[in-house]
């Protein structure tokens, strides 16, 4: 019986050494997990991209905003926009704070008198909003007690845009429908098509007179329905039952999710050409997920992941579909808004449905 085990256990590790992809997927993915999601995963809330408007511009002025640079937590820049404009700095997603300065800051310092700062934040994330008004208000506090030995009142008066209530299921809800639109079209393109493979049916369609074209669209179409039909279930219930507002354009929505689809169904064609049984092509597709939605900006701002991490993120089609969505969701965002995630979607759609689709015509072939 013990020697029958041994035999048994032996003929298996055996099989696994002579299948490279098996090997990287039992040593390489794992060791890659560990650094990328390592790195990723921060409650940290840094890199506060900041819109000063300083309508003082006196020495205090200035060195009050040299103040609140020091160290990782704001990165403070004039804005080009006016005030009146200042909202499309965080609509767009190119800042997250508008900080403004009244034009008696310095004279009312020098008086002693106390003196109230306008802080508009991006409230989309409940979370890195309260958080980034709590650093403001401290950064406050510490530039008054080095001004005098009785700290002159600096105080903020923040408001909170999108999500005055701070409530985080405005934050995840959006968030939920693009992972699920991912997982759904990538995981059903890449295990319908090995499953065909493995039961030998997709041979039998390949010798039939079906024009290859006519065979792949065949095949991923329907996932394309359900993934809009997920979508759209999921909008449902973020709306009517946790009450989200949506604020934006259904057809735009809905326009930009399908160039979102056909990246994905593109990352399920290439995984099905890279696989040969459903157990790897879970794995693969398990693996991608994983990535795709922790480097999304899904849980943790992009902003608080180190600067590697950030540009690796640039390779992640959901982070740019993640913006959109809350981008239209949460701020009612328009096309122009969002022109570069529109852009960078139809790039990677584009090429990565491309190159996948080639790489099943010639395997089928």
């Amino acid at each position: 019986m013990i020697q029958t085990v041994l035999a048994i256990v032996r003929k298996e590790f055996q099989q696994i050494r002579r299948d490279p992809l098996m090997i990287r997927i039992i040593f390489v993915v794992p060791i890659v997990q560990m650094l990328v999601l390592s790195y990723a995963i921060s409650t940290d809330v840094k890199y506060v991209y900041t819109a000063v408007y300083d309508y003082d511009r006196g020495e205090l002025a200035r060195e009050f905003v040299r103040s609140i640079s020091t160290g990782d937590y704001f990165l403070p820049s004039t804005s080009p926009v006016p005030l009146l404009e200042s909202e499309e700095n965080l609509r767009s997603g190119a800042k997250n704070v508008n900080l403004i300065i009244p034009n008696d800051f310095s004279e009312r310092l020098r008086n002693s008198k106390p003196v109230t700062l306008g802080f508009v934040t991006d409230g989309s994330n409940a979370n890195s909003a309260s958080i980034a008004t709590g650093y403001a208000t401290l950064a406050a506090f510490q530039f008054s007690n080095r001004l005098a030995a009785s700290p002159i009142p600096i105080t903020l008066r923040p408001k909170i845009l999108y999500n005055p209530g701070g409530e985080s299921v405005y934050y995840i809800v959006p968030g939920i429908v693009a992972v699920l639109l991912a997982m759904i079209t990538m995981f059903l393109t890449a295990m319908a098509i090995v499953r065909e493979r493995e039961k030998g049916t997709l041979e039998q369609l390949m010798v039939s007179p079906i024009p290859t074209p006519a065979l792949i669209l065949g095949k991923i179409i329907p996932f394309a329905i359900l993934g809009y039909f997920e979508m759209s279930v999921a909008l449902a219930v973020g709306i009517l039952w946790f009450g989200i507002p949506f604020a934006g354009s259904w057809p735009l929505l809905y326009g930009l999710s399908f160039l979102f689809i056909l990246t994905t169904l593109g990352v399920g064609m290439l995984v099905s050409t890279m696989t040969n049984t459903q157990q790897q092509a879970m794995f693969f597709t398990w693996f991608f997920t994983i990535y795709a939605i922790l480097m999304s900006g899904f849980f943790i701002p992009i902003d608080n992941m180190p600067p590697v991490l950030q540009k690796l993120t640039y390779l992640n089609p959901l982070r740019y579909y993640m913006t959109i969505v809350r981008g239209i969701m949460m701020k009612g965002a328009g096309l122009e808004s969002l022109r570069t995630e529109a852009l960078a979607l139809l790039i990677f759609a584009v090429t990565m449905f491309s190159f996948s689709w080639m790489r099943f015509h010639k395997r089928v072939n």
